[in-house]
């Protein structure tokens, strides 16, 4: 019998084979919304590094953000209680992460003293792996996104009401 992998560990290994804390997310969850592969990895690409390596907030946050948006998210700008209740829903998800690593700044994650990092991606190495809490804070944000979803599923008449409008 093959051990199903959570969520975390899937976004993990996408992390670990060279895609960024955010895509990783993303991707982890396509089953789930539906996004083309390619799509979602142009989709997340923008927010490695906590945003392009300006090093604030994680991307692995902003991906279960993603995920939330795609699967939970309101369309129409006169929405707002559905505004609202996203937001607390964000905040929500931010805060058990926040909870667990003690911040969402990917700079404080990392122990960084400054801001911003050259654009220039980090060459992924044993080096870049061995030194980084990445692929673990990937791996609990996975896991915060699915344990989020066990406890509020997406209803089918979400996802009709989704496709109606």
């Amino acid at each position: 019998m093959t051990e199903r992998l959570s969520k975390g560990e899937i976004a993990k290994r996408y992390f670990e084979s060279g895609y960024n804390c955010s895509q990783s997310i993303l991707l982890a969850f396509g089953e789930e919304t539906g996004l083309d592969p390619a799509m979602a990895a142009r989709l997340s690409s923008s927010f490695g590094g906590g945003m392009a390596r300006l090093r604030e907030v994680c991307g692995s946050v902003s991906g279960i953000f993603m995920v939330a948006g795609l699967l939970y998210g309101y369309d129409d700008p006169r929405d707002y209680e559905g505004k609202k209740e996203h937001y607390a829903r964000i905040q929500e998800l931010a805060g058990t992460f926040r909870s667990q690593n003690g911040s969402i700044v990917c700079r404080e994650l990392l122990g960084l003293d400054h801001r911003q990092d050259e654009a220039a991606p980090s060459r992924r190495t044993e080096e870049y792996y061995r030194k980084r809490p990445c692929g673990e804070l990937i791996r609990q944000a996975g896991d915060i996104m699915e344990a989020y979803l066990k406890a509020h599923p997406v209803s089918t008449e979400d996802e009709a009401g989704k496709e109606l409008k």
